[in-house]
């Protein structure tokens, strides 16, 4: 399951983001590292942004960003 996957009000655990990708330091360095907790906040009405807080801050990711961060579900 990815973080994509969730509805608003959701909240996750990180488990791993996927390897391959030039992206996965920046999310590393943006907080999401395995065991984090992650809420989902808001979802744009067409899907892309979706809103998260993590580490007591909001973020917005793009659809395919939050594609590569691979979760477990609360």
């Amino acid at each position: 399951m990815t973080l994509a996957d969730l509805s608003t009000g959701d909240s996750c655990v990180v488990l791993n983001i996927k390897h391959g990708t030039n992206l996965r330091k920046r999310l590393i360095d943006l907080g999401f590292i395995p065991g984090t907790i992650v809420g989902v906040k808001k979802i744009a009405p067409l899907g892309d942004p979706i809103e998260v807080t993590i580490r007591s801050y909001e973020l917005a990711l793009r659809r395919t960003e939050a594609e590569m961060i691979q979760i477990k579900k609360n």
